[in-house]
């Protein structure tokens, strides 16, 4: 596999004609032997190096766009002959702003940097020779703390897009902080969809249903057994999460907690672990997983950074009963040893073969879980 950077003039100055070929990185350099996984499944490498690797989305042609926060790249990932493993790792555009998430519509690519989105035309017939891109909304706010995000484009037809809380806590008169968005796909009449949203990093849409489902950071330096991180359900709009007032089901903000109550927020679907930094989701929609699986929720735990104990660094997964979260357990762990952790687990994306794909910032890998009967 290579890796290679296709930049046009003017996208990305800095990087403007450069061609970089990096070989194949060894499986044996991540430590994939102490990854466990339930019964049947197995890892391995897909894509490295893809540096700072984080959401994915899959286009029409089976392309994976891979995006990135301080690596300022957006990749393309190519599988040509099937074999289970990338043999192209393509940069197609470099020196962004935080360009976190990747969302596929049609024919284009759709990339959300910090204060704007771009869309690529065309792009899986011009991975090698990348067209400029189209800023469908530069009118995002651009402060930087909790600015990287997820995009997504919902059953509606619509592109959600979060703006975190410029803050750990705190309450903004622009009422788009600790929001999620959505609007057309050309950028066009953004509206509120969910409010009291710290920082979701991750959503998805029930396969049956059509209803919002996201994962949201909870607040720092309330201790390190709380709050939790949570799983929300957003099934109509409008609807109020709590942030800044509370946290959890019922943990009042100590300087926000006053003004109103838990009784007034939506609580969450479902209590993550304190401080995993809950990122990607997305709802098992294969068919070589065993039965129990589909449907599932799989999510990414980037982990905690400023616990003294770490937690997190592993892939957990929610059971649904209806519309109702009834289990949180770990389905993967091992990136985490002791107190060192060698891998970060971002993202999470169901391949039409069946197989999880993960990605990992720290590693600058791609991993492919799969089950064998």
């Amino acid at each position: 596999m290579h890796i290679a950077c296709h930049c046009k003039k003017g996208i990305v100055p800095a990087l403007a004609g450069l061609l970089t070929l990096l070989p194949l990185a060894s499986a044996s350099g991540l430590d994939l032997g102490a990854i466990t996984l339930p019964p049947g499944f197995e890892i391995s490498l897909y894509a490295s190096p893809v540096p700072g690797a984080r959401s994915m989305a899959l286009g029409a042609e089976g392309t994976l766009f891979v995006g990135s926060r301080g690596a300022g790249k957006v990749y393309a990932v190519v599988n040509s002959n099937g074999d289970n493993q990338a043999d192209e790792v393509i940069v197609l555009a470099a020196g962004l702003d935080s360009p976190n998430g990747v969302a596929f519509r049609g024919d284009s690519l759709y990339v959300a940097e910090i204060g704007r989105i771009l869309r690529f035309d065309r792009i899986e017939s011009r991975l090698h020779d990348p067209p400029p891109p189209v800023v469908i909304t530069d009118r995002l706010p651009k402060e930087r703390y909790h600015g990287w995000k997820f995009i997504g484009f919902g059953p509606d037809g619509l592109l959600y897009v979060p703006v975190g809380a410029p803050c750990n806590v705190c309450l903004e008169t622009d009422r788009r902080f600790a929001a999620i968005l959505r609007m057309e796909a050309d950028g066009s009449n953004p509206e509120i969809f969910a409010h009291g949203v710290r920082n979701t990093v991750g959503f998805d849409w029930h396969p049956r249903t059509g209803e919002l489902w996201f994962t949201d950071n909870g607040r720092d330096w309330l201790g390190p057994d709380r709050p939790p991180d949570e799983l929300n359900r957003a099934p109509t709009t409008d609807m109020d999460f709590g942030f800044p007032y509370c946290h959890g089901t019922a943990i009042a903000d100590p300087d926000y907690g006053r003004r109103r109550s838990c009784r007034d927020s939506v609580p969450p679907a479902m209590e993550l672990g304190p401080h995993v930094a809950a990122l990607g989701m997305r709802f098992y929609t294969g068919a070589s997983f065993p039965p129990q699986y589909r449907n599932r929720i799989f999510i990414a735990e980037h982990g905690s950074w400023n616990r003294l104990t770490p937690i997190g660094y592993r892939i957990t997964t929610v059971t649904l009963d209806g519309n109702k979260a009834v289990d949180y357990q770990v389905f993967a762990e091992g990136w985490l040893d002791g107190f060192t952790a060698w891998g970060r687990p971002v993202d999470v994306l169901v391949m039409p073969d069946g197989a999880l794909l993960v990605s990992d910032d720290k590693a600058d890998a791609i991993y492919r879980i799969a089950y064998r009967r």
